[in-house]
Parts: C-alpha cells; structure tokens; sequence
C-alpha cells in the first residue's frame, strides 16, 4: 500500500516528521561562544618560572649595588648556584639587558651594566608627570584612616632609617609612594613607575647611604603627608616635585666618587641644569 506524501514509505513516519525541532539543526545543541561576563578573571598564584626567580634575585642583587657595575656575569656560575640549565639562566640575563642592567659585549662577556647618566633625567621626567599628578588627586581623596596609613608607613622608615636598614627604608620608601598611588585610585600606575625608574635604583642605593639621607628623606615623606592632610593639592604636588628631584643632587654627588659605574652618554653640564 502507497503511503501519503507526508509519511512516504507504508508504516514509517518522514525523518523530518519524527525529528524535534531542535534536532533539525543539530549545532543549535552547542553553546553559544560568548565572552566572560562579571569580574575578571585572572590567576592569582603569581606562579614562576625558574627563569623568572634567577631574574628576580639577580634584579634585586643589581639595583641594590650587591652586584657593582662591571661585575662579570657568568651564565655557568648562575646556573650552579640555581641548580639550573643555562637555559632559563640566558632567559633571565636577556631580560636584565633589555632594562639596561646587564651589558652583553660580543667576545668580550656579560657584565653588570654601567649606569647611563640619561637615565637619570629621563626617569625624573616620568615620575614627575605621574606622581605629581597622583599625589595631587590624593590630597583631595584621602581619608583619615588612609592619611594614618601613610603616618605608619613614614613611622617605619623613621625605625629603619634609625637603625640604619638600608633595606628595610627601601621597602618603607616604595610602600609610602605606592600608598598615595592608591589612595588617588590609581594603584595601578605605581606598577608604571616601577618599570621607568628602574635604571635609577642604582642611583638611589649609592645616594642613601650618604650620611643623614635617609632622615633627609623621611622629613620629605612627612611634608607630603602634611600636605595630603590639609587637602592642598598644590602643595602636595610641589612637595613631591622638590623630593624627586633631591635625587638629582645627590646623583651628581655620587658621580664624583665613582665615576667609573657611569655611562657618560649625555653631558655632565647637561644633568646639573636639567
């Protein structure tokens, strides 16, 4: 017996007849390839990579003046000391050489790298347009309980200063900065200045040292945070102008005693005027 045009064979309904309609369409099942929606989403582990924890050490080693400029760096010597391969060890001195940190002489050897007296304007330039403009911000944002943050902070680098930690004063001198940066609702942009004054660390570490400094600095800290207080932007903005560049002073000082740790690629008359 024929069957109807809408059941074709006898007995047995069309494919189109029996299917569901989802099933017509069988890549209607998948889902849809939408972006992430709400809060990011990010690794927080902070993982690292063998390469990544040589770099750090040698960083820190570089820009703290454990490692004075022109020290060779022998890729062997690191590798045995982190139990490594050179392989992430060459990973790690590439990135030190691409901040400037490591100088790579062909047939010569890798060394810690000279000090490029530009280094020190260019940065200066940078710090000022940024944390003027944050410090600014702060002084019209900071509440009371962000204001006694900043005394804390300025409290501990007095202890360190007293005991003459030039570590620990490091570390209370980049809390105290990076502070103000999130207090004016930009803690991002402390990161920023982290990168561009890099070359200038080394500057920093041979000035501290020099008698009273840290002191010096620590009464800069506290007319910043005196300024903040009042809410006066301008004058906040002036105080960490005229901190900043104390830097400068100081560096040309360094420069007399140690001439050999710079590079000379600007004119010394240059900086004093800049």
């Amino acid at each position: 017996m024929a069957g109807s045009p809408e059941t074709g064979f006898q007995g047995k309904r069309s494919l189109k007849a029996i299917m569901s309609p989802s099933d017509e369409n069988p890549r209607r099942k998948r889902a849809a390839n939408t972006g992430p929606k709400g809060l990011g989403h990010f690794d927080p582990s902070g993982r690292q990579t063998l390469a990544d924890q040589i770099y750090e050490q040698l960083h820190h080693e570089i820009t703290q003046l454990v490692l004075k400029p022109g020290t060779p760096i022998l890729e062997r010597e690191i590798a045995t000391r982190f139990d490594a391969s050179r392989t992430p060890v060459r990973e790690a001195v590439l990135r030190l050489a691409r901040e400037m940190l490591v100088e790579v002489l062909p047939k010569s050897g890798t060394f810690v790298a000279r000090i490029p007296l530009s280094a020190l304007p260019e940065a200066l330039v940078a710090r000022r347009a940024i944390e003027c403009d944050l410090v600014a911000r702060a002084a019209k944002l900071a509440s009371p309980a962000k204001i006694l943050r900043l005394r804390a902070i300025i409290e501990e680098g007095r202890e360190a200063a007293a005991s003459g930690s030039q570590a620990e004063f490091d570390k209370t001198d980049s809390a105290f900065h990076a502070e103000i940066a999130a207090i004016s609702g930009y803690p991002g942009l402390w990161k920023l200045v982290l990168q561009v004054k890099t070359p200038t660390d080394r500057f920093r570490h041979m000035v501290l040292p020099v008698a009273d400094r840290m002191q010096q600095v620590v009464s800069e800290h506290e007319g910043i945070a005196d300024a903040i207080e009042r809410g006066d932007a301008v004058e906040a903005a002036e105080c960490m102008e005229s901190h900043l560049n104390q830097l400068k002073t100081d560096t040309l000082h360094t420069i007399e005693r140690h001439p050999e740790y710079f590079v000379y690629d600007i004119d010394l008359d240059s900086l004093k005027c800049e």
